[in-house]
């Protein structure tokens, strides 16, 4: 396989190493297969890429969810590992961080470069210095979390003078809530402050909920002022908490995105896929003797649960002809679940078709030769290829199209691994589902719950 074969079309970080394993240079990219291509490309005449080419051995991959997601990864690997190519960020320049002073009676926020262990809350890094600026200016202009802006030192203890109180412009223009000069009381200045920090750490609703109740209070206290800024800033919350949210990223995640990277890689291998089993889905199949017949459908991105794309469904055909049959139900289970494995896969395709998402790299289902052969079927029916592949429980014998033999994959294994995460998650979505359906027989509601969640408009498959 070619040494960047197995790297996925999609946004995040790409770490090339040298024959001993060092790391030569830190990237990022939208698309991940794309970008490392211009790397290897003889006719392009640059000379960075003429010079590292010829010593990459290895590159490892990490995805991201976003374009900063991975500017923020880039920049915490190149300065952990210090790459030779890795000009840019050897200067120790960094994200900026917004500062709430929790340390201080009376706290405020500000931008600053470097976190300091002085018991303030930092948030960040973030990526774009002049975005942050633009956000606290328009959370100061909007009054959504007046704290004061200056930087004079004051506490309980140690009030501001006065002179500097009437010299102050903001204090004058009523633009500052003014603790210096007691316009606020530090209990309500506080408040103000723990707003700011739900606000920033991402507790969006509860700081809504807040907002909501006390918009009701004052409104039955008739203090319509103050209920209308409360649900000004509550509107103004829903408009601005997406372009906050933000999660740290830590060190370990690093190794645990990598670790992901290699199944991902090494799955691709083990199969012979032609391209990186980027996106993978699962489908596995529960009933009790026939009986409440469910399918489970679990979505993996770069080897880790994508739930948003889970899905749950009703066997439909099958349990029309297990109706119409004479037979126990017992006696005719097997065939059932090629036939509601068939109709699964059929019914998730068509779903993902009709959408216009994109189909899965690769289809897993839970099962042996039967199963696979159902799923080829529904795969000819639709005129689709998709690389399938079949995970049968009791060898872990992983069986797959136009290969009469199984596939033995050693225990230790990544690829086995991942495809045993995926298979134990389809399990035990569907096994959840089908005993809901047995629970709502007993009770006497034989429909039982809709087969599928309702979904809101636009919402992918």
């Amino acid at each position: 396989m070619p040494l960047r074969a197995h790297l996925p079309h999609a946004c995040g970080v790409y770490i090339m190493r040298g024959a001993d394993g060092h790391v030569l240079y830190v990237g990022k990219a939208k698309d991940l297969a794309k970008r490392v291509s211009q790397y290897f490309n003889p006719n392009k005449p640059d000379l960075k890429n003429q010079t590292l080419a010829p010593l990459i051995r290895k590159i490892d991959y990490l995805s991201c969810a976003s374009e900063r997601e991975a500017l923020v990864w880039e920049r915490r690997l190149i300065y952990r590992h210090q790459p030779f190519f890795n000009a840019l960020w050897k200067d120790d320049k960094s994200y900026p961080y917004i500062k709430l002073s929790l340390q201080e009676d009376f706290p405020r926020l500000s931008v600053v470069r470097k976190k300091l262990r002085d018991k303030a809350a930092y948030f960040g890094p973030y990526p774009n210095v002049s975005a942050v600026r633009s956000l606290l200016k328009l959370l100061w202009r909007r009054k959504i979390f007046p704290l004061r802006p200056c930087e004079y030192a004051f506490s309980l203890q140690h009030p501001l003078a006065q002179k500097k109180i009437r010299s102050c412009l903001y204090y004058h223009t009523g633009e500052c809530p003014a603790p210096c000069a007691g316009r606020i009381s530090p209990e309500d200045y506080r408040r103000i402050a723990k707003d700011a920090h739900c606000f920033f750490s991402g507790r969006f609703s509860q700081l809504r909920k807040r907002l909501t109740g006390e918009m009701a209070a004052a409104s039955s206290s008739m203090d319509f002022e103050r209920a209308a800024r409360c649900r000004d800033n509550a509107r103004a919350l829903e408009h601005m908490s997406e372009q906050v949210r933000y999660e740290e990223i830590r060190p370990e995640q690093v190794e645990s995105g990598l670790r992901d990277s290699s199944a991902v890689t090494d799955l691709q291998e083990a199969l012979g896929l032609k391209t990186p089993p980027h996106h993978i889905e699962c489908i596995d199949i529960s009933h009790l003797f026939g009986r409440q017949t469910v399918a489970s459908v679990v979505c993996f991105m770069a080897a880790e649960p994508h739930t948003a794309h889970y899905r749950r469904m009703r066997i439909q055909r099958t349990a029309a002809q297990n109706a119409k049959d004479s037979a126990p139900a017992e006696e005719s289970g097997g065939n059932d679940d090629f036939a509601s494995m068939a109709e699964a896969v059929e019914r998730r395709l068509r779903g993902l078709i009709k959408e216009g998402s994109p189909l899965p790299d690769l289809l897993l289902v839970d099962g042996g030769k039967g199963q696979l052969s159902a799923a080829e079927n529904a795969l000819q029916a639709l005129k689709l290829h998709v690389p399938l592949a079949a995970l049968a429980k009791r060898e872990e014998e992983v069986f797959l199209s136009g290969r009469p033999e199984p596939l033995i994959l050693e225990r230790r294994r990544p690829a086995l691994r991942l495809l045993q995460r995926l298979r134990d998650e389809a399990h035990r979505f569907a096994v959840k589902y089908h005993r809901l359906l047995r629970k709502k027989a007993l009770l006497g509601d034989r429909k039982g719950p809709p087969a599928e969640p309702p979904k809101k408009k636009g919402a992918s498959p």
